[in-house]
């Protein structure tokens, strides 16, 4: 069975990037501590892999946050928008140590999500484990659905 998929040019030029960055072994991402002189392009902003999934009771936003402490994340609701933002720290070159290859992302993360209608955004709960940040938006009692029993006379 096929599913539909939403087009989405911005994710095709990704690919192609990635495609030609991996041919040529060269990225264009800004490594290491390079200086303003030193930097020639644009750095992309990193933007973690989220899934999206609703039930009765709530609506559920996991991200990965593979190597990402705790305290470096922030979960904010304001104004009909879930902000989650954050930073991965890269790890620095040790002497007798060096790296050959870094193609993980690090630095600043933000991501931005409208709050459904029938969510409840005084009722927000995150957890952190494993490396994934769920965060839980409770439906409102109104939107829930609720079975009605049904007489035979």
């Amino acid at each position: 069975m096929y599913g539909v998929t939403r087009w989405n040019p911005l994710r095709e030029m990704e690919e192609a990037q990635r495609r030609m960055s991996s041919l040529l072994e060269w990225t264009p991402f800004r490594r290491g501590n390079l200086t303003p002189e030193d930097e020639t392009i644009t750095v992309p902003e990193w933007a973690p892999l989220v899934d999206i999934a609703e039930d009765n009771k709530e609506y559920l936003i996991k991200l990965e946050l593979p190597e990402v402490q705790k305290d470096d994340v922030k979960v904010t609701v304001e104004s009909g928008t879930l902000t989650i933002c954050g930073e991965r720290k890269a790890e620095k070159e040790e002497k007798g140590r060096k790296f050959h290859r870094v193609e993980r992302f690090y630095g600043r993360f933000e991501r931005s999500f409208s709050v459904p209608d029938d969510a409840e955004t005084d009722n927000v709960k995150a957890e952190f484990k494993d490396g994934v940040l769920r965060v839980h938006l409770a439906k409102s009692e109104k939107a829930r659905p609720k079975q009605i029993e049904v007489e035979v006379s």
